[in-house]
């Protein structure tokens, strides 16, 4: 587990990565340490195909039993803060697999571009657990993300609990915008500050 804490943290925030890439990949470490920077503690990990070099993710019962195992790592570093998971597409799914089979301790989740389904296929939904969830959720999804778009996370959202929904305008799954270098330093910096203030929010209640 790699740690970006902040100077006065209000909250943490443990940040898998997604199937691709990494913890150390550029995006998951831009974003964890401007989420630290913004007041939040925020903690990485690798699942075990990264560790071991392999490209394919591991079976989701080896994904689910290793954040499981990256949360009980968490609670004993973060004990005295509100405690937040998430990831990028496929680590914040896992994490949503694991709360929504029961987990304690976390107080809310944050999904950035949530996997509804795999590109090309609608009809493939990874959804059925998510009403299960009763802890608070954050979506942060791209309007033209092939996951699933501004339209169909549109329509999910309303059907949970305690669910949110952030529209990245124009933005695809990996949060890139329409415009040019220009338009994508606002736009990462609205996914983050999003998030960020989400937390502080329900750390308040």
């Amino acid at each position: 587990m790699t740690v970006y804490p902040a100077a006065k943290p209000s909250a943490a925030l443990v940040l898998a990565h997604g199937a691709g890439a990494g913890q150390m990949s550029a995006w998951m470490v831009k974003a964890a340490q401007a989420i630290a920077a913004q007041g939040v503690s925020c903690a990485t990990f690798d699942f075990p195909y990264i560790t071991s070099g392999r490209q394919a993710p591991d079976r989701t019962p080896v994904l689910e039993a290793h954040w499981r195992g990256m949360l009980a790592e968490a609670r004993a570093r973060f004990a005295k803060l509100p405690l937040f998971i998430g990831g990028k597409s496929m680590g914040g799914r896992i994490a949503s697999h694991i709360v929504s089979q029961g987990v304690e301790g976390v107080r809310g989740l944050v999904f950035f571009g949530y996997p509804l389904h795999p590109p090309g296929n609608p009809d493939k939904r990874r959804d059925a657990h998510l009403p299960q969830i009763a802890e608070p959720m954050l979506f942060i999804q791209g309007a033209r993300d092939t996951f699933g778009n501004e339209a169909e996370m549109s329509a999910l959202v309303p059907t949970l609990q305690h669910a949110t929904l952030h529209i990245v305008v124009t933005g695809d799954h990996s949060f890139k915008v329409k415009g040019g270098a220009k338009a994508q330093g606002p736009a990462f910096d609205d996914v983050i500050t999003t998030a960020c203030v989400w937390m502080r929010g329900l750390t308040r209640t």
